[in-house]
């Protein structure tokens, strides 16, 4: 299981509540006519975060190209936000092991609660830091 976290561009709060559940409504749509297993998907204003399963023929490259790159353009197409619609370029991408997958469940469906807290620019901070990711600009 992967647990991919991705952003709008500019961090934009184009996510609000409606807005995000119908654009994680159709990625779990889109998903699942791809043969890609969602787990579990939510997120806040300005990010989503994604629990998925990879299956042998597909890259985590090749998921996000097909997640992010096809809600974008529906996004657009169905004008679900006034403005053009872009997910940041980056994500960050982890695999779980079978005994965190409950745990990362939980912080996933927790994300509204867990903003209250720490902001997405902070969370993606403690991300890089936690698992020692060297970020080249």
């Amino acid at each position: 299981m992967i647990h991919a976290v991705w952003g709008t561009k500019n961090r934009e709060p184009y996510l609000m509540n409606a807005v995000r559940q119908k654009i994680i409504q159709h990625i779990k749509d889109n998903a699942k006519s791809k043969q890609i297993y969602i787990d579990t998907i939510n997120g806040h204003n300005d990010h989503l975060h994604c629990l998925f399963g990879l299956n042998a023929d597909m890259s985590i490259s090749k998921v996000m190209q097909l997640i992010k790159g096809e809600s974008a353009f529906w996004v657009n197409k169905e004008e679900i936000i006034k403005t053009k619609f872009e997910w940041a370029d980056e994500y960050f991408a982890v695999s779980v092991s079978e005994s965190m997958i409950d745990k990362v469940r939980v912080y996933i469906n927790n994300q509204e609660e867990h903003h209250k807290k720490i902001t997405f620019a902070q969370e993606y901070e403690n991300f890089i830091k936690q698992y020692n990711f060297n970020i080249h600009g």
